[in-house]
């Protein structure tokens, strides 16, 4: 798929879900270690686009945590840069900008990052697109800054999904973009919605509805919004998630009377079991080998263990605590995420599965969910404080800490969708 059908299809996406609801507020906390100056100037006539477009790249790279942002003010041409200039005022990096509206009524967008020290461009960007897929833009730019100036593919340009519950008879599944912003409703319920889980080409996710009075897995095209039932044994089926094929998923059941992990093709058919324990085998997550993670409580409590994608060759992972739930492995297969319960909380934790080292990522007392950017520098989670349920963000090193919340409901239920590649 080329760039711009790229472009297109994320922002298809972010129209189909359905009407827009408020934005997430962001607080963060906490910065890079090693963060590098960057100056980023308002792009040229850029008033004239529906959003500000140096605004929103200001955001994603402050909220990364990885820059130091210097004001630039508004700089109209992107020629003749006064490089030692720059570098006095302490940036490493320039990003500079202009827009302008086209007869088609599309916004002609031009963007250029220049090195100051190499006195050097180091990008650039040209695109025309439509009013709506302004942010979009800029958060494509973003990425694009974040990759030349780390070396890491950035995942602004990304969408998460997630469950906002108002009450008891109220559940929605929504869509975002990464920065909370663009929130879109996929499905509304009067029944719980648990388990969102997004396909790897980022056009469906899976989840968990209790509509029929009982869990069932579900497949969702956010595009065309059809259903497809993926599980509905008799028992409880749950967890569903995908492999990075994409041509199938791993589930739990329980029709054989004690939960399963199963997998099952991604049109429902096909199903066979792979895990064999005579406790609770669930929250399968495949690695990028195909292996799987899951929860089992087989050694008397809940923990970790990994086996083959064909269900053999189970070995334990976690050793430490005596609650270790929710497996998440990053994109790389380097890190292991999951909820650890100790002294009475239950807070993120992530594991080097070379050296087993673990981190608590975690200050919270009722985490769950964990769930990994596409770039695995970052993982999102469910948290609690003050009564209120509502997302959170921290850097792998537990450095950058950010919390979205928002006035109305709970947000719970987080997946942080894939590259669009």
């Amino acid at each position: 798929m080329n760039k711009l059908n790229q472009v297109i299809l994320s922002a298809t996406l972010a129209l189909a879900a359905g009407g827009a609801s408020a934005q997430m507020r962001i607080e963060i906390s906490g910065v890079g270690s090693n963060q590098i100056p960057v100056a980023v100037a308002g792009f040229a006539d850029e008033n004239i686009a529906p959003q500000q477009i140096s605004a929103i790249i200001k955001a994603d790279l402050e909220r990364s945590g990885a820059f130091k942002l210097i004001d630039a003010g508004v700089i109209t041409s992107m020629s003749n840069i006064d490089y030692g200039n720059w570098k006095s005022k302490g940036a490493d990096a320039l990003v500079v900008g202009t827009v302008a509206k086209a007869a088609s009524g599309d916004y002609e967008v031009r963007y250029k990052l220049f090195d100051t020290v190499k006195q050097s461009e180091l990008s650039q960007l040209n695109v025309s697109r439509a009013p709506q897929f302004t942010r979009l833009t800029a958060h494509n730019i973003a990425d694009d800054v974040f990759l030349k100036l780390t070396g890491i593919r950035g995942a602004f340009s990304t969408r998460i999904a997630y469950v906002k519950e108002y009450d008891k008879r109220h559940y929605e599944l929504l869509v975002a973009d990464a920065d909370g912003d663009g929130e879109q409703m996929a499905l509304r319920s009067n029944e719980p919605i648990i388990s969102p889980s997004w396909s790897p080409d980022g056009t469906k996710v899976a989840y968990v509805s209790f509509e029929q009075k009982k869990p069932v897995v579900y497949v969702q095209n956010l595009i065309t919004r059809a259903r497809t039932v993926i599980a509905n044994e008799k028992g409880s089926n749950s967890s569903p998630v995908w492999a990075q094929t994409g041509n199938k998923l791993a589930v739990s059941l329980s029709k054989d009377g004690h939960t399963q992990i199963y997998t099952v093709n991604a049109d429902g058919g096909n199903l066979k079991r792979v895990s064999n324990s005579a406790g609770i085998d669930s929250e399968a997550n495949f690695a990028p080998d195909g292996s799987i993670y899951f929860m089992s409580d087989r050694s008397g409590g809940p923990q970790i263990y990994r086996m083959n994608g064909d269900g053999g060759d189970a070995k334990r992972v976690t050793f430490t605590g005596n609650y270790n739930i929710s497996p998440r492995v990053s994109a790389d297969g380097k890190t292991l995420a999951y909820i650890s319960r100790r002294d009475g909380n239950y807070q993120l934790y992530v594991m080097d599965l070379a050296s087993g080292q673990e981190q608590r990522l975690s200050d919270s007392t009722d985490d769950q969910y964990p769930s990994f950017a596409p770039n695995g520098k970052y993982i999102m989670y469910a948290t609690q404080a003050g009564g209120r349920k509502s997302l959170a963000v921290v850097s792998v090193d537990g450095r950058v800490k950010q919390r979205l919340t928002t006035q109305a409901g709970n947000i719970k239920e987080p997946t942080w969708g894939p590259f669009m590649q």
